[in-house]
């Protein structure tokens, strides 16, 4: 009997060692076979909306033509999942119409949705959806997976039958179940009585799937498993654009319940760069008492990309960017790379800094939004080593709206090295106190918070953000006589056209009216008939040549009346009058007129023209405002000047 259970178990753990052996060839056979497949970018088509399709982030390939109208876009920079996902990339500027590939990143539905039009694109308003998506560049997160197939919510999604990549929306398969190691112990628990082969328990299913190589999915996202989204059924039919009341499309009754993301303050919209002093004078300490403040900052302003973005440049002999607007787009990811910053050393070199950010900082691939004011704040321990006056100027002549925090100033025995006195004032967008923090010391750095806080999200006090090119009222008074001729009154137009393509084109910004006139005159299309640049460039090119007398005092007191009377109260309103001769009626008195009621008057003559009389028309002093030119082909030369004229008189405006 002893002799049969040796023999027994000598046969079990030979079994044992023949299973091992098994499994370890079979697990490193499946290794060898199991490759992650390479990453395909899956293509969509341009009606394809976002809330189609089920993965909470991912990339895609847009077509060429997504600038269509017939694409629906709902939002501006958040847009609801209804919209095409195509047409909001070329809305937020991530796409042209030549198309390209996007990443997807979905979010929080709004209560509300604004309209705009941005690059093209005419967006919609929509009082509120369930779920929303913001556009970014193609640029993959480091360890992150993105769908090679996208999964969509109903299999006749538009993208499949278009035939692009795509998989229908179904639970995943349980995963095949491979050979499992075996441990002694669980084969001396198996009875030995009976003396045919013992035959072992197979896996289970759901003990395969928990060792089986699983696609790793990105960062901060759910399972894409059916049984882990929830269903919501909307009745109101507010909810969807266009809809019956009751109705709702039947590829959004299901989506996605993604985790709570903050969207950012939307009453705190505004583009902001710190400028952080990491000079070797500063210390470890007073660093850290810095970055403090920033984290504090980031906190207290809620970042999103509904709201504010933050980006982080630190100066010492050069600046250099530690993130930029859109790296970080909440305040818990931003704090935490705030804390990571690093001091650098070297001297205070503010100026060279400013004209880096001014230069560099603010552009679209950075993150930049043209709907949202530019804001820099500079932090300076002591003085700057440079001048800032110069770079401080022209950051604000782009529409940057400085604001300097300078701690513990140089004492009486420390002035003769200061490089630039009063360089605060000299910097900052207005010298009223706004825009500047003087702190006696780096402990009471922290008082600075609030107040801070407060100041860079009142858009209505940012005087910077308004621009000499995006803060008019112009109206071009055209010579339409008969002296003129067709194709010299065709070279007018298209030095019209030279100088509104200067200028920044919106209901909000700059509004462009004309006017053309003989003895008669005719109002072609008034400052609230378009708003975009495209637009008036076309209406301008369709005004047609009228032929006449020159009756331009009268063109004048039309204008005034027809134009300027309809002017924004907070606009700058500029008459640009193109005649080639002199008048049959009398100027004065309506030149004075434009000058009473603050119209700023440039006057260009061509060939013909009373030199007396331009100056007359034009604002004082007439050099500025008044110019000649012999040939109607030689207008073109004068636009650089006429621009440069026109935002030089801008920005000698007292900043009190």
């Amino acid at each position: 009997m002893r002799t049969v259970v040796l023999t027994m178990k000598a046969s079990v753990i030979e079994m044992f060692l023949v299973l091992l052996v098994t499994g370890v060839h079979s697990n490193k056979e499946t290794s060898k076979k199991i490759k992650r497949p390479k990453f395909t970018v899956p293509q969509i088509n341009c009606d394809v909306k976002a809330g189609k399709i089920i993965n909470p982030e991912f990339i895609v390939k847009c077509p060429a033509g997504c600038q269509d109208p017939k694409f629906h876009v709902y939002g501006t920079d958040v847009y609801a999942s209804y919209s095409s996902v195509c047409g909001a990339a070329v809305h937020s500027g991530v796409l042209d119409n030549s198309g390209g590939k996007i990443l997807v990143r979905k979010v929080a539905g709004l209560s509300g949705y604004k309209g705009s039009y941005s690059n093209g694109v005419q967006s919609l308003s929509l009082p509120r959806w369930r779920e929303s998506f913001i556009v970014l560049e193609s640029k993959p997160k480091k360890g992150v997976t993105y769908p090679s197939a996208l999964t969509y919510s109903s299999s006749k999604s538009p993208a499949a039958q278009a035939g692009e990549t795509t998989k229908a929306y179904q639970r995943p398969p349980i995963p095949a179940t491979t050979a499992q190691p075996v441990t002694l112990m669980q084969l001396l628990a198996v009875t030995v009585a009976v003396a045919t082969p013992t035959i072992l328990p197979r896996p289970s299913p759901s003990a395969a799937s928990t060792t089986s190589i699983r696609r790793p999915e990105p960062v901060g996202h759910r399972s894409q498993e059916m049984d882990l989204w929830s269903t919501t059924t909307y009745t109101s039919s507010q909810n969807r654009p266009g809809a019956d009341p009751g109705r709702v499309p039947k590829e959004e009754l299901s989506t996605q319940s993604l985790e709570p993301v903050s969207l950012g303050d939307p009453n705190c919209k505004i583009d902001l760069s710190f400028l952080i002093d990491g000079s070797t004078s500063i210390g470890k300490r007073r660093f850290r008492i810095q970055k403090q403040l920033l984290a504090g900052v980031a906190q207290a302003l809620d970042i999103g990309p509904a709201g504010p973005l933050m980006g982080v440049v630190q100066y010492g002999d050069n600046p250099a960017t530690h993130f930029n607007l859109k790296t970080h787009m909440n305040s818990r990811d931003l704090k935490t790379a705030i804390e990571k910053i690093t001091q650098r050393g070297g001297l205070s070199n503010v100026g060279r800094a400013i004209s880096f950010v001014t230069k560099n900082f603010f552009s679209k691939a950075n993150g930049n939004r043209s709907s949202a004011p530019n804001v820099v704040v500079v932090m300076v321990d002591g003085w700057p080593t440079d001048k800032v006056e110069e770079a401080s100027r022209l950051a604000r002549e782009s529409g940057i709206n400085i604001f300097f925090i300078t701690i513990e100033g140089a004492a009486e025995n420390e002035k003769q090295y200061v490089v630039e006195p009063n360089f605060a004032n000299k910097a900052v967008c207005r010298t009223n106190g706004f825009y500047s923090f003087h702190v006696q010391s780096w402990f009471g750095l922290h008082k600075t918070l609030q107040p801070l806080v407060k100041r860079v999200c009142d858009t209505d006090r940012l005087a910077c953000s308004k621009t000499c090119l995006n803060s008019a009222d112009i109206g071009f008074v055209i010579d339409g006589s008969s002296s003129v001729g067709t194709g010299n009154f065709r070279t007018v137009l298209q030095f019209v056209t030279n100088l509104t393509k200067e200028f920044e084109i919106s209901d909000t910004d700059t509004r462009v009216g004309a006017v053309q006139y003989t003895y008669e005159q005719r109002l072609e299309f008034g400052f609230d008939q378009y708003s975009s640049k495209p637009d008036i460039l076309n209406a301008i090119k369709r005004v047609g040549y009228w032929s006449g007398g020159t009756s331009t005092g009268a063109a004048i007191n039309f204008a005034l009346e027809q134009l300027f009377k309809k002017s924004k109260p907070n606009k700058r309103k500029l008459m640009i009058l193109i005649t080639d001769g002199r008048s049959y009626d009398d100027v004065r008195i309506p030149a004075m007129a434009a000058h009473l009621k603050g119209v700023i008057t440039y006057a260009i003559g061509v060939a013909w023209a009373a030199q007396e009389e331009l100056e007359v028309i034009a604002t004082h002093p007439a050099r500025d405002h008044s110019f000649f030119v012999d040939e109607f082909d030689n207008l073109y030369q004068y636009v650089p000047r006429i621009i440069q004229n026109i935002c030089t008189e801008f920005n000698s405006q007292p900043r009190n």
